[in-house]
């Protein structure tokens, strides 16, 4: 067993089961995605809160196509060969941000290994598209290593967003098992670049529950804290599918109160640790306590 108060993953536990939200704007939310033509990260990754988090009238939009050049073992997006870059979708994105009228916006992104960039060109523009939309609100990129690409990466981060975000996902040991065209060293040095420039949060998170244990979870927040990151997130791993790798143990909540208090003993300005975190999960209350 992984952790001490861990459970077997036998069958879904009791903490791990909640009433899908909705009410609130969630049918709205909804309309404005399908009008503006637009997926969300919490459609194609199969977001246990997207019930909440639309019913609360916010949303992670998932920009440069729904279909993914990488084939990570625990992500549901689709992997596969993608289309070119719709060069409408910034305005897209900004349009249905001005519609819903969001003061904090989280834009993330599939993996484009096929363009020269990495697609960092196009997230400049979303953000770019949005402050023009709806100056003022805080724009939140959650992206891909461009293949360690220091030119690509500088491309985002020219284009000043308000919080940077790139996950390491797992534990270094579970890589090739988990994320094997991933590097993690090089997601290290992707959050240092961005901690380096000294004028945002940066934040990355995890999954638990893939066979890691307590102590590597905990040595990867300290690679994080040492990198920069100031925003943590960690949550419970859930299979989207049979294809995909099975849950090695559902982690109970009173360990994610343990790392919690962990990550805060390292330094941490903001940490959500809970079994349905994710990485968007209350985007702009941990932003606002990283900057405060």
């Amino acid at each position: 067993m992984a952790y001490q108060h861990g459970e077997r993953a036998a069958r879904m536990p009791a903490w791990m089961r909640r009433p899908l939200a909705r009410e609130g704007s969630y049918t709205a939310v909804k309309g404005v995605l399908v009008q503006h033509g637009l997926s969300t990260v919490c459609q194609s990754a199969k977001c246990p809160n997207q019930g909440e988090c639309f019913s609360a009238g916010t949303a992670t939009f998932l920009v440069a196509g729904p279909v993914c050049t990488r084939a990570c073992r625990f992500c549901a997006v689709e992997p596969g060969r993608p289309a070119p870059l719709d060069p409408t979708e910034p305005d897209r994105v900004a349009a249905a941000a001005a519609q819903l009228a969001l003061d904090h916006i989280v834009v993330t992104m599939v993996t484009r290994d096929d363009l020269e960039d990495g697609a960092a060109g196009h997230v400049a523009k979303v953000i770019h598209a949005v402050r023009g939309a709806r100056p003022g609100t805080a724009v939140e990129v959650l992206t891909s290593d461009f293949a360690g690409s220091w030119a690509a990466l500088d491309t985002v981060l020219e284009a000043a967003p308000d919080v940077f975000n790139h996950n390491v996902e797992t534990v270094p040991r579970l890589y090739a098992s988990v994320r094997p065209q991933a590097d993690y060293e090089r997601s290290l040095r992707v959050l240092a670049r961005a901690a380096e420039r000294g004028t945002l949060p940066v934040k990355s998170g995890l999954m638990v529950g893939l066979g890691e244990s307590y102590e590597e979870v905990v040595s990867v927040l300290r690679d994080l804290r040492d990198a920069g990151c100031s925003i943590v997130t960690i949550g419970q791993y859930l299979r989207p599918s049979p294809a995909h790798l099975p849950v090695a143990e559902f982690v109970r909540p009173e360990v994610f109160e343990e790392l919690a208090a962990q990550a805060h003993g390292l330094g941490f300005a903001a940490v959500a640790s809970g079994p349905f975190v994710r990485s968007s999960y209350r985007a702009a209350e941990a932003a606002t306590a990283a900057r405060a």
